[in-house]
């Protein structure tokens, strides 16, 4: 595997997962970090994020080394990729975009992790907008495989193809979208079936701990093997003789779905409902569970997986 130096600036929680998959998969990490706190909150958790990827993935290589500097200037010297994962505020990012821009190569692809913004608008105070890329990775970010890949209006096709081997070779499962749209692939999906969700639940029609139930336990589990496609024409002779024979319960579905406004009586419904499932486990117990799961989860997608 060639081995890079990456680029990271802005080192919160993402940043910071970014980091631990890059060094883990033996890239020389350099880290925009101006903040003595951050780099001691950061030294605390990097070994749990280190084990929880050698339980993943194991120690093919000798992790890469992590530095932490205090201007852009000193991270992004001899770069050859840029992750950045500033906060979700549009004039912010442009100027930071730029301003990355004067410590790097011509050749050096950006990357952004932004989840809620367009390409497209980060790219506009950019001398070279077409090196500018989404790189949106799936919370925990060390863990989840999924790179959401989109250019915008400006952005070079290189500049994609490079984002994607880059994110491929460190083992994450990059997929690139063809044009711009808000939320991207994964929220959307999410979204649509969170609102049938929360308009169940928020209408008396099961609570909370029995629509999530349905999911786990239900499509859930297939989908997450063979995704949606593949694992429903596996229940008739091929996709066409699927949606041919349930194309009309599936339609009497869709025509009934649910609409969710996240109002005061909505919030307060799925929030008594929501603590109701939870039984009194804090988050730090949960969220210890999620992430020792994902691990036997994920490595039994990446043996069994169909894509």
């Amino acid at each position: 595997m060639e081995k890079l130096t990456i680029g990271i600036v802005g080192f919160g929680v993402i940043g910071q997962r970014w980091t631990a998959c890059f060094a883990h998969a033996g890239h020389t990490v350099r880290v925009f970090d101006p903040t003595e706190r951050r780099e001691q909150a950061f030294n605390e958790v990097l070994p749990e994020l280190m084990a929880d990827l050698d339980a993943l993935k194991g120690t093919s290589y000798a992790p890469g080394e992590i530095h932490l500097f205090p201007t852009l200037a000193e991270t992004l010297e001899g770069v050859d990729f840029v992750q950045e994962n500033g906060p979700e505020d549009l004039a912010l990012k442009r100027r930071l975009l730029a301003d990355i821009e004067d410590h790097i190569g011509d050749e050096v692809v950006i990357a952004s992790s932004s989840s809620a913004l367009l390409v497209s608008d980060m790219q506009g105070e950019c001398r070279l907008p077409g090196r500018v890329v989404l790189g949106h990775p799936f919370n925990p970010a060390h863990l989840m495989p999924l790179v959401e890949i989109v250019g915008g209006k400006a952005s070079d096709p290189q500049a994609i193809a490079r984002a994607h081997a880059i994110y491929e070779a460190i083992g994450k499962k990059p997929v690139t979208l063809n044009w711009e749209v808000t939320g991207h692939i994964a929220l959307r999906l999410m979204g649509a079936m969170w609102r049938e969700a929360i308009a169940l639940v928020r209408d008396g029609v099961a609570s909370v701990e029995d629509v999530d139930r349905a999911f786990m336990y239900g499509p859930g589990a297939k989908w997450t093997l063979q995704g949606s496609f593949i694992s429903n024409s596996l229940n008739a002779d091929g996709i066409e003789d699927f949606l041919r024979k349930y194309g009309p319960t599936y339609q009497a579905i869709w025509d009934t779905l649910l609409d969710a406004k996240l109002d005061s009586e909505t919030i307060r419904a799925i929030t008594a409902s929501t603590n109701a499932a939870v039984g009194g486990r804090s988050h730090e117990e949960l969220k210890a569970a999620r992430e020792a799961g994902l691990v036997g989860i994920l490595k039994t997608v990446a043996e069994r997986g169909a894509l």
